[in-house]
């Protein structure tokens, strides 16, 4: 059984702290690890309606992943592109790829057992046919193998580099300058194990950037019943990363002193209160995929349309947009 433990980073529910700190744990699964009381909060264990402060320390054992091969469930699937050796989805913002502990049902990989049994052959038996991963709350396109040769044909262009990605990202502030190359070292942050961190010593990452519009808030907004007065601007931003680490263009945004709006994780709701009223999620949409096909080896370029949850907070943003 394997032991996270998290630091409380605002007061609320028990459980939906641990959804947003601990990776892989959806909200659902978080209730029924604390149901099973297998959730401590300093200490104690607490229901998961428990109201935490910023700074309570949380440990959660997380069971074994159950051995069977994941099981087929008919969960509606976002296809973008298949033929006989792949298949290209869109895949929705709050969804897990692949089973993990405490999180075993209702991800991507279940999703595509049922929509393409025979992919339970191919590549790993806990995680078939997959050849890449989108964050949980990270929405756009994801490839995954239908057959064990286009597997390793993907992989092999995955570890070369030769696979290109665009995402765009929705960010705190007026980024500039307005293109550039984060080159800045990526590993996991001491401090806090959920995280990752620019580290000295850790694994090269790489990430280009360039600045789509400029949005200058200028208005009176309307937030739970107060005005409030707010001058401030948000960046919607193409992220070219060239390597492939976890969390990489958002710690490398944040890094800039531009994180991505909604992601508390790497401070976007420091730099700018708003933050999290305008998204509940990091807004955050893998847009475009060029790679190989595998039989053929023609190059497939692959878009996925913005979500509709980020169209919206983009127009709500105002009327001033710069390039």
């Amino acid at each position: 059984m394997e032991t996270r433990t998290v630091i409380a980073q605002k007061p609320e529910r028990l459980d939906k702290s641990i959804a947003a700190l601990v990776t892989d744990v959806s909200r659902t699964a978080a209730q029924r690890l604390i149901d099973q009381q297998l959730v401590t909060v300093n200490g104690t264990w607490r229901d998961a309606a428990t109201r935490i402060n910023r700074g309570d320390i949380i440990v959660v054992q997380l069971p074994d992943l159950d051995p069977a091969t994941p099981q087929p469930e008919h969960i509606k699937l976002d296809v973008l592109y298949e033929d006989e050796d792949v298949i290209a989805i869109n895949k929705r913002a709050g969804m897990v790829v692949h089973p993990a502990a405490g999180n075993q049902s209702g991800t991507l990989v279940n999703a595509v057992l049922a929509y393409s049994p025979d992919i339970s052959d191919v590549g790993d038996e806990q995680r078939p046919g997959i050849v890449h991963r989108l964050d949980k709350e990270t929405s756009g396109v994801m490839l995954v193998a239908k057959t064990n040769e286009a597997y390793r044909t993907l992989q092999a262009q995955f570890k070369t580099r030769t696979i290109k990605k665009t995402y765009l990202a929705l960010c705190v502030g007026r980024v500039l300058p307005t293109h550039g190359r984060v080159n800045k070292p990526i590993a996991r942050d001491s401090s806090n194990h959920q995280r990752m961190a620019v580290v000295l010593g850790g694994r090269e990452s790489i990430t280009e950037y360039l600045v789509n519009e400029i949005f200058e808030l200028s208005a009176r907004l309307m937030l739970v019943g107060a005005t409030i007065e707010k001058n401030n601007a948000y960046s919607l931003v193409r992220a070219m990363p060239q390597t492939g680490r976890t969390h990489q263009i958002r710690v490398h945004l944040a890094s800039l002193g531009f994180p991505v709006v909604g992601d508390e994780l790497y401070g976007a709701t420091r730099h700018d209160p708003l933050s999290k009223v305008l998204a509940p999620r990091h807004l955050l949409h893998a847009s475009e995929l060029q790679f190989d096909l595998p039989s053929s080896g023609h190059p497939l370029r692959l878009y996925a349309p913005m979500p509709a949850d980020m169209q919206a907070v983009i127009l709500g943003l105002g009327e001033t947009v710069k390039n």
